[in-house]
């Protein structure tokens, strides 16, 4: 006989007990779709807040190489997974930066009108290119470790995530001081960052890894930034 407290699944329509359908997952207690719900679920879609993307960032600053890993070698469940981590990261830098530059320009008479143009027309190509550029520069430089260059990605996936972190921390202190070189603070704060994560991520010697850190660091922040001001002299007018 049927368990008389059996639900009946609204997604598979096979009868179920608790919370979730044992035949196909779906939650069993099915709410109306309120303002609220709408909210969590962007919320949920975008960031995973309820574990992934802020887990992942606490590790990243505490952990920065060992969580990623870790997640190379299979603890992938807690972590927000890469390729989300780094657009939401990288959706928070061009908005973000973007808006800087007009509240500079509207309360300050400072911002950078090529700068506003190259974050509005240009930002998501400059951004998806940039991994790959990342990626193809730690490979190269640590070809010999026992890594594919997909596993290299992942690494880099993360890694510049944290690193538009670092960028947007420094540029919202130009609410501040508006006519604050950031670019002083932010290659210090990369580099430093990228050594400690390359000596925890990879293996041999110590020396050596800091060594090719500081350049692939140095050559990819560089490059982007000469890259960045050549767009913005040329094609923003």
């Amino acid at each position: 006989m049927e368990n008389m407290n059996s639900i009946i699944c609204k997604s598979c329509k096979q009868p179920g007990a608790g919370n979730y359908c044992s035949n196909c997952g779906q939650t069993l207690s099915i709410k109306r779709i309120s303002f609220k719900t709408l909210i969590k679920e962007v919320i949920h879609f975008f960031t995973h807040l309820d574990k992934g993307i802020l887990y992942t960032i606490k590790q990243l600053i505490k952990n920065p190489g060992r969580m990623q890993l870790a997640y190379i070698e299979g603890d992938r469940n807690k972590h927000q997974k890469p390729f989300a981590m780094y657009f939401v990261c990288a959706t928070l830098i061009g908005l973000i930066l973007y808006w800087i530059n007009i509240l500079l320009a509207t309360y300050y008479q400072a911002g950078n009108a090529g700068e506003e143009f190259f974050f509005h027309k240009y930002m998501v190509a400059f951004l998806l290119l940039a991994i790959p550029f990342s990626s193809l520069i730690t490979y190269l430089f640590f070809f010999s470790s026992k890594f594919y260059f997909s596993e290299i990605g992942v690494m880099q996936l993360y890694t510049v995530s944290m690193f538009f972190l670092i960028v947007i921390a420094a540029n919202l202190l130009r609410l501040i001081w508006p006519q604050l070189e950031t670019r002083y603070i932010e290659l210090p704060a990369i580099v430093i960052y990228n050594t400690i994560t390359f000596v925890n991520f990879f293996t041999g010697a110590k020396w050596k890894i800091v060594v090719k850190s500081i350049l692939c660091s140095t050559i990819f922040f560089l490059a982007v930034t000469y890259l960045q001001d050549f767009i913005v002299e040329n094609y923003s007018h």
